[in-house]
Order: structure tokens, then C-alpha cells, then sequence
């Protein structure tokens, strides 16, 4: 089963583009990290307001995959600088 999410979140604290870069980057090192999936920036990068992140996972039960995205989520929402807006959520 793969699970795929797309994420957009506002960035609140941070004057520059430079500040978002290195939250994106401490996010995805985090998630990459500890939850062994795939993500990326995949949209607003020249907003400093703005992310919009990609997330990836496969494996062979249904209920697995959407438990490490429902972690991922849940990991992203832990970062106070930012607020996550819009998630969708697709199964493949």
C-alpha cells in the first residue's frame, strides 16, 4: 500500500526565506530520521510565509501506512513556528 500526503502549512515565526529554509530542513531531517519515509518541499519555495511539503510511505498493510502518516502529521504539528493548514491524503 503506498500513502501519499501533501501538506501546507503557514510558517508564523521568521522574517526570510533563509528562517524557513532552515525549519523546512530541521523538519525533514526529523521526519526522515524517525520515521523512515519520503518527503520534500514540493511547492511555495520562494514564500517565506508558505510550505508545502510531500510525503511518501509504502508497505504491505493498509493500516501501517496510514499510522506513519498519521505520525508524520502529528510530528510536523509538534514544530510551534508553524500551523499545518491543508492536508490531503491519497492511497494508492
Amino acid at each position: 500500500m503506498i500513502v501519499y500526503a501533501e501538506v501546507e502549512c503557514l510558517l508564523y515565526e521568521g522574517n526570510s526565506l533563509k528562517d524557513k529554509r532552515s525549519l523546512v530542513k530541521k523538519i525533514i531531517h526529523k521526519v526522515r530520521n524517525d520515521l523512515n519515509v519520503s518527503i520534500s518541499e514540493i511547492d511555495y519555495q520562494d514564500l517565506w510565509q508558505r510550505i508545502k511539503f510531500g510525503i511518501v510511505t509504502i508497505s504491505n498493510e493498509k493500516v501501517h501506512s496510514e499510522k506513519i502518516i498519521q505520525k508524520v502529521l502529528e510530528t510536523i504539528d509538534s514544530f510551534p513556528e508553524l500551523e499545518r493548514t491543508i492536508t490531503h491524503i491519497e492511497q494508492i
